[in-house]
Order: C-alpha cells, then sequence, then structure tokens
C-alpha cells in the first residue's frame, strides 16, 4: 500500500520567485494565482480609494492607505501573503518598503468571478483570524457590499447606492456604486 502524498506547501519564496507579471496570493501555504482585474473592477477600487484617501488627508489621520498591489503578510510566518485591492494600516511600525507586517486595521476586497469563494470564504476567516478589525467585500455583481466588523462581532449587508459606514472612522461614509 502507498503512502498518501502530503499537498506542497508553497512559501513567499515561491511568490517572489514567480515569474514578471504572474500574480498569486499565499494562505497557509497555498498558492491561489491572480487573475487581472476588469474595468469595473478599478473602476469601483479607485472611488472607494480616493474617498478613504481624502478623508485621512481632510482630518490629518496617521493612517496610511495603499491599494494592491501591495505586500501584506499576514502572520509572523513564511506562507501567508495576500495582496488585499484596499487596505488601510493605523499602525506605521507595520509599514516598510516590502509591504505591511501583520494586519491591517480595514480591508476592502472587491470580488471577482474568479475570488468569490476567497473573498466571501478563506480571506474572511484568514483576516479575522489574523486581526483585522473591517473587512468590506464589495460585489459589483450582486450590487451590494458585505461590511464585517471583528471587533464588534457585527456584519451589514449594504446595495449599491446606499451610505455605509466606516466602523474604524467615525463620520466617515461611502456610497459605492
Amino acid at each position: 500500500m502507498e503512502a498518501l502524498r502530503e499537498e506542497d506547501i508553497y512559501t513567499i519564496d515561491d511568490i517572489y520567485a514567480l515569474p514578471d507579471g504572474k500574480r498569486a496570493e499565499l494562505i497557509d501555504g497555498r498558492i491561489y494565482y491572480m487573475a487581472a482585474p476588469s474595468r469595473t473592477h478599478q473602476r469601483v477600487l479607485s472611488s472607494i480609494f480616493v474617498k478613504i484617501a481624502n478623508y485621512i488627508d481632510s482630518n490629518e489621520g496617521n493612517c496610511e492607505v495603499d491599494i494592491a498591489p501591495f505586500a501584506v503578510f499576514l502572520n509572523d510566518d513564511n506562507i501567508n501573503y495576500v495582496e488585499p485591492d484596499i487596505l488601510v494600516v493605523c499602525d506605521p511600525s507595520k509599514l516598510d518598503d516590502k509591504g505591511c507586517h501583520g494586519a491591517p486595521d480595514w480591508i476592502i476586497e472587491i470580488v471577482s468571478p474568479g475570488s468569490k469563494s476567497m473573498d466571501y470564504f478563506t480571506k474572511l476567516f484568514k483576516y479575522r483570524n489574523a486581526g483585522v478589525r473591517e473587512y468590506w467585500i464589495v460585489d459589483t455583481d450582486k450590487q451590494m457590499s458585505m461590511v464585517y466588523e471583528f471587533e464588534k462581532d457585527k456584519v451589514e449587508q449594504y446595495n449599491f447606492g446606499e451610505d455605509v459606514p466606516s466602523g474604524i472612522y467615525e463620520g466617515l461614509t461611502i456610497k459605492v456604486e
């Protein structure tokens, strides 16, 4: 009887060894390749990013907002590496030229056809367990946003066109369209 082969465990070195132009994320040692985003995806991403950046700037906030591709090393290991669409980090000690080391305060993922199960399940649990405070899933197909405030054990659903309040910034609402 032949022994069952263990699944290969990949590391951040494998991510760095990918050919130029090839993007992937690494969750618990498993590689997930990423397709190029659609025009709709990029328009929604840009709109949300600008609103957050303008809010931080106009309120002289100390948090930093970044967009993909931006490396996030979620855990203190070499088997987890993600590139959220939008992330907000309020602890500058987590940031260096390589990316964010530890959980960002706020992550927003814009769902693509190939990323639905990743965004709604795999990343949802990974982000919660890593210490992300707030996680938004923006679904352009369903025209809705799911907002998870992990610290309050709260989840809300908003339709496009509604004001979506940020849990980490009192007074910031974003109308996703």
